[in-house]
């Protein structure tokens, strides 16, 4: 199952990725991060240590322009480039969970299909799992990477959204764009949740119910603060991430 997650910037899509990675490593899944956001924190959140050691496939620039088939003058590219090697000399492991950081995204021209978009959508569409394996895609904030196509080949999209109007217009067209594309599953996920009230206006303003509610925490804040993973925190969002987790495996 390989799932992305998106949504307005600073809405805790992060977080809630590293706690859902958790919990699929709870039921015994195999589990293969990749950061694709132009400032990645994973592996902060994740608590790997020394994260500034590793190297995002987007510094590898001659690297992806090779492997994209790009030739000097030329605005084509290659849309079958052979990433084998990177699958495999990309990821780190930590805490049973396997992590890779793309690093920033770099469009150049508008409409450009840049080398490293290129090069994340054949792993995407090359990634042939079994039953036990996910990939989970923590993507850039907002709705260009959609306009891109760089989510080919993800299985359900998860679209975090505060209780803010903002937060609403975003997740809104973000599901438009991922209708568009043709990801098969497309779900809310409600965060920074205080009370019912809360609930209330995110089902009215998206018209429709998210799968999952994770509370306003102020544990999370402490730990990002403090630099502990939160996956390390005991019963940090209650039941919320087993909860997401359900309503994935169910289909909902």
């Amino acid at each position: 199952m390989k799932i992305a997650i998106s949504g307005k910037g600073g809405v805790g899509k992060t977080t809630i990725m590293a706690l859902l990675a958790g919990e699929f490593k709870k039921n015994g899944k195999d589990v293969l991060l990749i950061d694709a956001d132009p400032s990645p924190h994973m592996a902060e959140t994740l608590g790997v240590k020394n994260p500034e050691t590793i190297k995002p496939i987007a510094d590898m620039t001659q690297l992806l322009v090779e492997r994209s088939g790009k030739t000097e003058g030329s605005p084509m590219y290659n849309m079958n480039p052979e990433v084998n090697d990177i699958l495999k000399d990309f990821m780190v492991s930590h805490d049973g969970m396997k992590l890779m950081v793309l690093g920033a995204i770099q469009t150049g021209d508008k409409g450009c299909a840049c080398p490293e978009n290129n090069v994340l959508r054949r792993m995407l569409t090359k990634l042939l799992l079994t039953k036990d394996q996910v990939v989970l895609l923590d993507m850039e904030a907002g709705v260009e990477h959609l306009g891109r196509g760089t989510i080919a080949g993800i299985d359900q999209l998860l679209i975090v959204v505060i209780p803010s109007k903002s937060s609403i217009r975003t997740a809104l067209k973000v599901k438009k764009l991922a209708e568009d594309v043709k990801i098969p599953k497309i779900h809310f996920v409600g965060n920074l949740v205080l009370d019912d009230e809360d609930k209330q206006f995110l089902e009215a303003g998206l018209g429709a119910k998210p799968i999952a509610f994770f509370a306003d925490s102020a544990a999370i804040r402490r730990a990002e603060r403090n630099e502990i993973p939160v996956t390390s925190l005991e019963n940090i969002a209650e039941n919320a991430a087993a909860d997401l987790l359900l309503a994935i495996q169910n289909g909902k």
